[in-house]
């Protein structure tokens, strides 16, 4: 159980480890767009959408890999004091509970808005914006993220089930 937990959550870091990288590419991005601006009054829409996708994807491709780290956003009033079994509940609840139906909630009620935006082949609604199928990819995003959190929560039901049962973590 905790060699398949360990197996599916390679996947996720290795996909946030990946996706960091954009964040280089948003800043060298950023500093053309101001240099273009400041210094020779011209700019490109495109390079502007393009920034905005790279962080959309950065947030939502990187979701996972933040819960994967431990580093998501948790209010830590008693959870911080708790046995390693109550935790373990605390995280199998929240999962089964609160994540997973999310995550499928989100996956599934996306898919109209992306399958339309593929089949009508989006574009951006700036002239010179980006072309299709940037805006389409970029869609294709969320039930990703979806996906890749449901991957993770699905680790985190391994592992506290691993640990209810009083089998060692690796």
């Amino acid at each position: 159980m905790l060699k398949t937990a360990d197996r599916l959550e390679s996947l996720t870091r290795g996909i946030g480890l990946a996706i960091a990288w954009l964040t280089l590419a948003m800043v060298i991005v950023t500093s053309l767009v101001v240099t273009q601006r400041y210094f020779f009054s011209s700019g490109s829409i495109k390079l502007q959408e393009s920034i905005t996708f790279m962080h959309a994807a950065v947030f939502l491709l990187a979701a996972a890999y933040t819960l994967a780290v431990d580093d998501h956003v948790r209010v830590d009033i008693f959870y911080s004091r708790m046995t390693a079994q109550h935790k373990a509940l605390v995280n199998l609840a929240g999962t089964l509970v609160l994540l997973l139906p999310f995550c499928i909630f989100l996956f599934l009620s996306s898919w109209d808005f992306i399958s339309m935006s593929w089949a009508v082949r989006e574009a951006s609604p700036e002239s010179a914006g980006l072309p299709y199928p940037f805006p389409a990819i970029m869609k294709s995003f969320i039930p990703l993220a979806a996906g890749l959190l449901i991957i993770q929560g699905m680790v985190i039901v391994l592992r506290a089930i691993a640990t209810l049962r009083g089998q060692e973590q690796s």
